[in-house]
């Protein structure tokens, strides 16, 4: 792999991470506006976001 290819990959994982984080608080909040903050789906949803936002500071650590 080339590092053309390489820096490719990289920007199309920034890219993916930041699309599911944005997906993950938009179903975040429509169960907020139902009042479903203590299911577990909301709760699943929390810790994912709480991970997709480590990698992306991560990832905008290192510039990408």
């Amino acid at each position: 792999m080339t590092d053309q290819e390489r820096l490719a990959a990289y920007e199309a994982f920034s890219a993916e991470v930041r699309e599911e984080l944005s997906s993950t608080v938009a179903r975040m909040e429509d169960l907020q506006a139902q009042n479903k903050v203590k299911t577990a789906t909301y709760r699943q949803l929390f810790a994912a976001r709480v991970t997709l936002k480590e990698i992306d500071r991560r990832l905008a650590s290192h510039g990408l």
